[in-house]
This record gives C-alpha cells, sequence and structure tokens, in this order.
C-alpha cells in the first residue's frame, strides 16, 4: 500500500510493526507510542519535501564581494585585473554604481584587429608568427568602449531555474545580480548554480 503526501508524493504505508522495529533500533528509553511516530515521521517528511523542493534563489548562492570595473576604466587596467584575479569577466558600472555592461575574455578577443582572435590561441599564433601585438588596436580605449551592454541581470529573487535558463538562451557564464535601483549586489556564475543544484537521485 502507498498512500500521498500533501505535496504529492507517493511513499509507502508505515505499518505499526514497522514502527516498532524502527523503535527497537534506536537505544535508550522512548516515551512515545507508534502513532505518535507516525504521524511526526509524516509530518517531518512532508517538511523535508517541501524543503528540498523549494526554489534556490540569487542571494543563496550568489558572489557578494564582486570584483568590477567602471564605464571609464582603461582597458590595460581591466585586463591586469581579471588576470591577477584569475577570472573571465567582470561588470562595469557607471558613475552611480549601476550595471552598465559587462566585459569577458571574448569581448577582449573579438575586438583585436589579427584574424583568429576570437580565440585565445588565435592571439598567441599571432604572436608566434611575429605579427606584433595584437591588442594594438585597443590600447587606450576604456572599458565602455568594448563592453557588453545593456547587461544581463538578475534580482536577489530570481531562482537558479530562471538564471540556469538565461544562462544557456544567452551563451553566458555570468549574470550580475541587482538590486530593485539596478545596483550590483552579486554575481552568479555557471559554477554556482551547479553547485547548488542536488545531486539526482539515484
Amino acid at each position: 500500500m502507498t498512500s500521498t503526501d500533501p505535496t504529492g508524493v507517493r511513499c509507502p504505508d508505515i505499518s505499526d510493526s514497522d514502527i516498532y522495529e524502527a523503535m527497537k533500533e534506536i537505544p535508550g528509553y522512548l516515551d512515545i507510542t507508534p502513532s505518535d511516530l507516525k504521524e511526526i515521521y509524516r509530518h517531518a517528511f512532508r517538511h523535508a519535501r517541501e524543503r528540498v523542493s523549494r526554489p534556490i534563489k540569487a542571494a543563496a548562492i550568489m558572489t557578494r564581494d564582486v570584483h568590477h570595473v567602471r564605464v571609464d576604466t582603461p582597458l590595460g587596467d581591466v585586463a591586469e585585473l581579471m588576470a591577477r584575479q584569475r577570472i573571465s569577466g567582470v561588470p562595469v558600472l557607471d558613475e552611480a554604481g549601476r550595471v552598465a555592461g559587462i566585459i569577458s575574455e571574448k569581448d577582449f578577443l573579438g575586438r583585436m584587429g589579427a584574424p583568429d582572435t576570437a580565440h585565445v590561441m588565435g592571439v598567441i599564433a599571432a604572436c608566434l608568427a611575429g605579427k606584433g601585438c595584437v591588442a594594438l588596436p585597443i590600447r587606450g580605449r576604456t572599458a565602455a568602449e568594448i563592453m557588453a551592454a545593456p547587461a544581463i541581470t538578475v534580482r536577489e529573487d530570481t531562482s537558479t531555474l530562471e538564471i540556469t535558463e538565461i544562462l544557456a538562451a544567452r551563451n553566458i557564464n555570468r549574470v550580475p545580480v541587482v538590486d530593485g535601483s539596478g545596483k550590483l549586489v552579486g554575481i552568479v556564475s555557471r559554477a554556482d548554480v551547479l553547485r547548488a543544484e542536488p545531486a539526482p537521485r539515484e
């Protein structure tokens, strides 16, 4: 026999003998009846199901200490920050602290003058062939000139399911999290979402 809990999940009915056998496995004295324990179990099971099925929000998994740059930050400084922090992208903020755009490695590579610079190995190949510094065309420019804008952002209450769909649809690896005024409060990456998802059941 099976029953359905309040969340619609089917689970086996628990008999009194099941309860007695379970109680015998617990050391010490238990001042509780089988019916009491059965009721506790059912409530605990319902609460557990509700907890694991509750959508995880961006606020629970985002990185709050976010490396970022300003719209007028020189690209040399942007590249240095990304290299030093070993990150592949940073949000770009305007004068009011709102997210104006985002810069990734792809934005740098896509705006260099040498052919096949859409991939980092194209840059290396050009350098090894003695073609000079392929970054010269963007020397002296600022973050605002190459950033992807407008930035795709989410709110703190956006679910990880929605974030996953956004990352896949836009083919991006991270998304800034903003408050009601558009100011940066965090960032969520693909890795953050993967760590937050429960492992599939056997």
